[in-house]
């Protein structure tokens, strides 16, 4: 497995807590805003400077999310 950034895989931990959310309570502006943000953050990540991500660089990414959501979500308040 790659290793990535810190604030890079933080941000991706987010990201999918905050669309886990969405799911569960469709229609809250402030959650697809921050989704927005954190899609920003995520995709214009100086991480990626020396060239975008293949697929499979994105797929340890978004694995990487997806394990701590749970955690990420208990520290967001949701």
């Amino acid at each position: 497995m790659r290793s990535f950034p810190d604030d890079l895989a933080r941000a991706q931990r987010e990201w999918s807590a905050v669309y886990h959310e969405l799911a569960e309570r469709p229609g809250h502006t402030e959650l697809r805003r921050r989704l927005h943000q954190l899609s920003a953050q995520v995709f214009f990540h100086p991480h990626w400077q020396r060239g975008r991500p293949r697929p499979a660089e994105w797929r340890e990414l978004r694995d990487l999310g997806r394990s701590g959501v749970g955690n990420m979500s208990e520290r967001l308040g949701r």
